[in-house]
């Protein structure tokens, strides 16, 4: 293990002591559970039949995400710091040991449709009868009111209604790439369950939290919606390079690789930003004299500094535009970012001994606490993992956790080994 990984495990979270109750699938759900467990929560993961869909998503076009042991990372980042128990909550005993469990929960966290939660029992009326001071947090595709409220949904759904597809540089919708929507709405929902607990403590009541994709697809387009909203239309807000200022653009350098800078008021850095780039001349020159007159002429800018920038190297412009204190930054791979000294400073990007996938880097968690330690403290569980020392904790007898194996209303499965490992 990692130096940085075992100081995360040897000190506290600013969570320790909240129990999380997690029955939920893919990421938006499971994702706000792995964030609470960054920041030092309990939680644990209940599944039932084959487990969470996510377990068996094995490939995205041609990219593969299967290893020799039957992981993939994609569940691995959305169930990290997790306990896994194999449960079937469907049953007479299995619902009992379900709310046993939730009795001493502090969170419960689903986002399944309302009328598949509805048919388990498991909506925020049946939880809240076994635990009225729990925190429900219940994620959705479109929103619990509306035509579209029953309705299954992915990040790419939410990208699609909320018109962020038309955002990008394409000649038709397209989606962003990274399940930015899948992400945020994990963020989003940990900050709601958050503010829950903190309340919680204050009255001494719990409540149900409710996000969704479209809702956090949405805030994540504020800006966009300002704008539709006062100038009826998008179209001018898609991004295209010879419209924009050198100050607020990326360029090719010498060395094939791009930088890209961003100022604000643009005003304020453009004589520093010729003297650098050997520029000075536009300074005086009327057409770029001010920005209304650099507006008009941004096409001509950008291919006089088209030509600059490949004159340097992409280091070259960085030690520059760092020395001048210009906002500049270089665009990166991603690949390029596991090793970037900035990203390893500051423990963006972290070593973790993953039992599946050797010595990986993974991203740390984003926000430093002076006084407690936050981010991945364990790889993903194997299906039903922890069933038996979940429930040894929750104080069921030796007795009781033999006949709920044998008649399999639970499972168990070790670490080593693959998915026929289980011990029914």
């Amino acid at each position: 293990m990692s130096r940085n990984i075992k100081e995360v495990i040897d000190k506290p979270g600013p969570l320790d002591g909240i129990l999380v109750v997690e029955y939920a699938v893919f990421h938006a759900g499971p994702g706000s559970g792995a964030i609470l467990g960054d920041l030092g929560a309990e939680v644990i993961k209940i599944e039932g039949d084959i487990g969470d869909p996510m377990r068996h998503w094995q490939r995205m076009g041609k990219q593969s995400f299967e290893s020799k042991k039957g992981g993939n990372p994609m569940f691995d980042f959305s169930n990290r710091n997790k306990k896994g128990i194999y449960l079937d909550i469907k049953s007479e005993k299995g619902r009992s040991v379900f709310e046993r469990v939730l009795k001493k929960a502090d969170v419960f966290i689903t986002n399944l449709r309302q009328s598949t939660k509805l048919k388990l029992g498991i909506d925020y009326k049946s939880i809240h009868q076994i635990n009225p001071r729990i925190i429900y947090s219940s994620v959705s595709g479109y929103g619990k009111k509306g035509p579209a409220s029953d309705l299954g949904a992915y990040d790419p759904l939410g990208q699609a209604r909320s018109g962020m597809m038309f955002l990008t540089d394409s000649d038709g919708p397209a989606p962003v790439q990274m399940a930015i929507l899948d992400q945020s709405t994990a963020i989003t929902n940990s900050h709601a369950i958050m503010t829950a607990l903190y309340t919680r403590e204050r009255d001494g009541i719990g409540q149900e939290v409710h996000n969704s994709l479209y809702s956090t697809a949405l805030w994540l387009m504020h800006a966009n919606l300002l704008l539709a909203n006062l100038n009826r239309t998008v179209k001018d807000f898609v991004w295209v390079r010879s419209q924009n200022s050198p100050l607020r653009n990326n360029f090719l350098c010498k060395d094939e690789k791009w930088i890209v800078g961003t100022h604000h008021p643009v005003q304020k850095y453009w004589l520093k930003f010729c003297e650098v780039t050997g520029q000075k001349s536009l300074v005086e020159d009327p057409k770029f004299i001010d920005d209304e007159q650099r507006g008009e002429n941004n096409e001509e800018l950008t291919a006089i500094f088209d030509k600059v920038f490949r004159q340097k190297t992409q280091a070259e412009w960085v030690e520059i535009f760092t020395e001048a204190g210009l906002m500049f930054s270089p665009v990166q791979q991603v690949t390029d970012v596991l090793h970037d000294p900035q990203a390893v400073a500051n423990d963006y990007v972290v070593d973790f001994d993953h039992p599946d996938f050797g010595r990986i880097k993974v991203p740390g968690y984003p926000i430093e606490f002076s006084t407690f330690s936050a981010g991945i403290r364990s790889a993903s569980p194997k299906l039903g993992e922890h069933t038996e020392q979940v429930l040894r904790n929750m104080a069921f007898s030796e007795d009781e956790i033999r006949e709920l194996k044998e008649d399999g209303t639970i499972q168990h499965t070790t670490r080593r080994g693959d998915h026929d490992s289980k011990h029914a």
